[in-house]
Formats: structure tokens, sequence, C-alpha cells
């Protein structure tokens, strides 16, 4: 069924370095009731529901079963949850919508990193048979990609420090940040990545609502229609991949449509200066794309919500007029393991 399906709604929380003072029930319930706010709609109104969250963040077994208390599970409702970044969540609620099995959805995604160390937590993404034994953190592997791209000439510090600073100055006029305007470089973390190339991870929700067709344009003015999505995965050994390269970002790019037409805007899941150099090159953005306008995940990176953001940020762009044809990307894993690209458009104004 070719139904048309499109972001209606957006909301996030106010990024936080730390809120131990919140459950993660407490830190996504005013998310939800915004975003429900911005339709008009309740959650008895609501065909599905999908959440994406890290059960290894939250130290326990069946983590969002608790945060269903924020949704509101009774009476009974349609429900999906995926151990990945609320992005992924959204993919798996737009192929219901897509299916005709439901008119529209609630995605959401939290995640809180403050009550344990996120570097060590991180490497239970890796291979366990290679990698995950030599205890490499996200940060060091980060760094690998950052000197294999030096090595090969394609950057250098001074340009992943420009980077870092556009970023941040796009960031200056967004409440939800957690770093604005300029932040020093500082020293090296783990060389060449200095402490302005690494994101400042926090806490944070966010959450969209999806709707098909007349649906959609009956619930906000300018609905922001997914033209296209799709996400591909890289092999899962660090030594068989090309680090300056992501081609399941650029094939991911190919079959979401993202090559047919220019897009005005690109909303790119980058937690690193190295890696918007490696996204740049595999979506063929130009310098006349505006990329990360919000900021990006340099001043914002709430794990395992970071890349619904993206989604978010390029869909509210839309719904504003400040955009036509926005990318959004969201990655998850090691060195852009696994990447979705999204196409979104507003109606011709």
């Amino acid at each position: 069924m070719n139904r048309e399906i499109a972001v209606v709604a957006f909301a996030q929380t106010d990024h936080r370095r730390t809120s131990e003072e919140l459950s993660e029930v407490e830190l996504l319930m005013p998310v939800l009731h915004d975003v429900l706010a911005r339709t008009g709609l309740r959650t008895a109104d609501l065909d599905f529901v999908c959440s994406g969250s890290s059960d290894y963040l939250a130290g326990r077994a069946f983590s969002f079963t608790l945060a269903l208390d924020g949704v509101g599970a009774w009476p009974p409702i349609s429900e999906s949850h995926v151990e990945m970044d609320g992005a992924w969540a959204l993919y798996e609620a737009w192929t219901k919508l897509r299916t005709g099995d439901a008119d529209t959805a609630l995605v959401y995604a939290y995640g809180k990193s403050s009550p344990g160390s996120l570097r060590d937590v991180l490497t239970r993404q890796l291979d366990p048979y290679y990698i995950a034994p030599l205890w490499p953190d996200s940060i060091a592997l980060a760094a690998l990609q950052a000197q294999a791209l030096i090595d090969a000439g394609d950057t250098d510090e001074p340009a992943l420090a420009a980077v870092a600073a556009r970023n941040r100055e796009n960031a200056a006029a967004n409440p939800q940040a957690q770093l604005r305007g300029p932040v020093p470089q500082g020293d090296h973390v783990v060389r060449p990545l200095r402490r302005g190339d690494c994101p400042p991870v926090g806490d944070g929700a966010a959450a969209v609502i999806l709707a098909a067709g007349e649906r959609a344009r009956a619930l906000t003015e300018r609905p922001a229609w997914i033209r296209g999505i799709d996400h591909r995965v890289e092999a899962h050994g660090l030594g068989v991949r090309d680090l300056t390269d992501s081609p399941s970002t650029r094939l991911a790019a190919e079959h979401a449509g993202a090559f047919e037409r220019p897009v005005d805007t690109a909303e790119l899941h980058a937690p690193f200066t190295s890696q918007e150099i490696v996204l740049r090159k595999a979506l063929r953005l130009g310098d006349g794309v505006r990329v990360n306008p919000s900021g990006g995940a340099l001043a914002a990176h709430p794990v395992m919500a970071a890349g619904l953001i993206r989604i978010g940020e390029a869909a509210a762009r839309i719904h504003r007029g400040a955009s036509d044809r926005a990318l959004a990307h969201a990655t998850s894993g090691p060195c852009l393991q696994q990447n979705l690209v999204a196409v979104l458009e507003g109606d011709p104004r």
C-alpha cells in the first residue's frame, strides 16, 4: 500500500548533562504531553506506539516497560520497542502506517547516561570475540576514524575545529542545546580528537507523531512528508572497513531518494567532528546545503534519542516553512556502523 506518511509534531527535552533526580518516566512525561498537545490528540487516539531506548544504559532488563507508565498502557495499546536509537523506532512505526494497520503513531526515545560510564557501556556494542575484549571505548574508536581521515588527507585538526565551531554557533538559538556558542577545543581526549571534537553527552528524551494521508493534513498546517527512508549496516569487524567512507549511508540515501533532487537542509547525527566529514562525502552535500542548523549532536547528544531528534529537527523546519526538502540521518554503533537516512518534504508553497 503506497500511503503518504508525515511527521506532524515533534518535541524534546531541554537536554542536560545530568538528571539524576528524575526517573525515566519523569524525564519522558513532559515531552509526551508536549507532542500530544501540538496535535490535540490523546493517548486513546493513537493507533500505535513505538519506543527506542537501551537496557544497558538503564542497568536493568526490560526497562522500557517502566516508561510505558508515562504513555498510559491502559486501556491496552498497540505497542512495540527497539533496543536502538529512536530513529529506528520511527522506521518501524512508518512501516506499520504504510501497511494500513494504523493511521497515527507516537514514537519516543530517551536515554540517561549520567548514572554510569557511557564510554564503558558502549563497548557492549562491539564484536564480542575480537574487539570487545580489548575494551576500546567510543572516543578511542572515533579517534581511530579521525586519524584515518587525516592520514588520507581528507581533513586536519583545524578543519575539525571549524566543524565544531559552526555546529555550536548554530546551537546558540536552540533552547534545547546543552552547549551554546564557542567551546574551546581544549586538550586532546584521545589524539587527534580534542574535547571540542566530542559530544556533550547527557540525559534527554524526544517524541514525534506520525500520521497518514488526510489525517496528517488535519493535524498540522504543513506536514513533513517522509518521501523515503532506509537503513543499512556496515560489517561488524572494524578491520574490514574503510573508516574514511560510509557505503551504508550512501546506499541508504540512494534507496531513500536523497539523490533524486537537491535538499536544502541536512540534519546529520555526527557525534564527533570527524564523522561529519565522512557523512558529507557519502551524502554528496554541497556548500548550498544548510547542515545541522539545530547544532546537531555536537551541541546536545542524549544517547538513544539523538538520531530521532535529527528527524524531528528536520521536520520542524518544514513545519515552520524554513525548509522545503530536508535530509535527516541517524547512526548507531562504533564509527558509523549502522546508518538510517530519511528524506522529508513539505507541500509546495
